[in-house]
């Protein structure tokens, strides 16, 4: 790969938002997953609504829906888009154990939509580790990561297992 290669940059390398003015709207979606390890003990209280800062999922589902919609305000280089859907989904995995985040987002524009599934799950994963790090500060995020994308220039993608 070469520095031509990535859109971001000019040919003198100076970081620029990409100009998708020429683009046709085409709908998109992207799917992305994520997930926060904690002790057996953690994810009982969570799941009993016990955690002292209140419904724990229900908090961060709603956070990571709020950051979808405010990705272009966080990377520098995103476009503003018009999201259609955000769903965050968040489950229990007692194998873990801890929380699966995983975000589904959705828009018919001339960008894609893989930044605002990968913020939605981050910024869930953020608050879930906020609202129960009183009880266990030791909780790990880890593999977030862009499961699949439809739509654009590029087509479908889907990740390898």
């Amino acid at each position: 790969m070469t520095k031509s290669d990535l859109t971001h940059l000019d040919p003198t390398g100076a970081a620029n938002m990409v100009d998708v003015s020429a683009k046709p709207v085409t709908e998109r979606t992207a799917v992305a997953t994520g997930h926060v390890v904690m002790q057996a003990e953690t994810l009982e209280t969570i799941l009993a609504g016990d955690a002292h800062k209140g419904d724990v999922i229900g908090t961060a589902r709603i956070a990571g829906i709020m950051a979808a919609k405010r990705t272009h305000e966080l990377i520098p280089l995103c476009h503003p888009i018009g999201l259609s859907k955000v769903v965050v989904d968040i489950e229990a995995d007692e194998a873990l154990p801890g929380l699966r985040v995983t975000a589904t987002t959705k828009v018919a524009e001339r960008t894609g939509v893989e930044m605002e599934a990968l913020t939605a799950v981050s910024v869930a994963c953020l608050t879930i580790y906020d609202m129960a790090k009183a009880i266990d500060r030791g909780m790990t995020i880890g593999d977030i990561r862009l499961l699949e994308k439809t739509g654009g220039q590029s087509g479908a993608w889907r990740a390898q297992s």
